[in-house]
């Protein structure tokens, strides 16, 4: 979905489509970190957290379970990525801190809206942009910004 250049200027705003964060989707950066340590082919699991246990989460005040926040970082990452390209993951900054928690089955849109575009010397562009994760009811659950350049 890479856009060409000539098409973002500030105020521009891209989204990603609605999807709902799973139990599986949680569950599964959890075990990501210590499976990858591990590196033996095998996942591998941590102890209860209020990222996949439920009666842990509630044990800390929590309602049920919540999304790790990178996760919703990932998907801001991803959304830069799809407009401009993979090189985007060489070529950017993305800060975000996380507002509010995601909680499963919660429907999350990730969102980029361009604030400012400026040629470089070598005639690409660089964007600064401001980056969020919503609910569906346009509550912010994430919020950052980022810099992306571009040629």
């Amino acid at each position: 979905m890479s856009i060409p250049a000539q098409q973002i200027s500030a105020g521009v705003e891209f989204r990603t489509p609605p999807r709902p964060m799973t139990r599986e989707r949680m569950r599964w950066y959890v075990d990501a970190q210590p499976t990858i340590a591990a590196d033996d082919g095998r996942i591998h699991t941590q102890p209860p957290t209020i990222h996949d246990d439920d009666d842990y989460a509630k044990s800390q005040g929590l309602p049920g379970i919540i999304a790790d926040g990178m996760i919703s970082t990932n998907w801001i990452q991803g959304l830069l990525c799809d407009v401009f390209g993979p090189a985007v993951a060489s070529r950017s900054r993305l800060r975000t801190k996380y507002i509010a928690p995601i909680y499963e089955d919660q429907i999350v849109i990730a969102v980029a809206r361009v604030s400012a575009v400026t040629a470089t010397p070598t005639g690409g562009f660089s964007y600064a942009l401001e980056v969020w994760c919503e609910d569906d009811t346009g509550k912010k659950l994430t919020a950052g910004d980022a810099a992306v350049v571009t040629g």
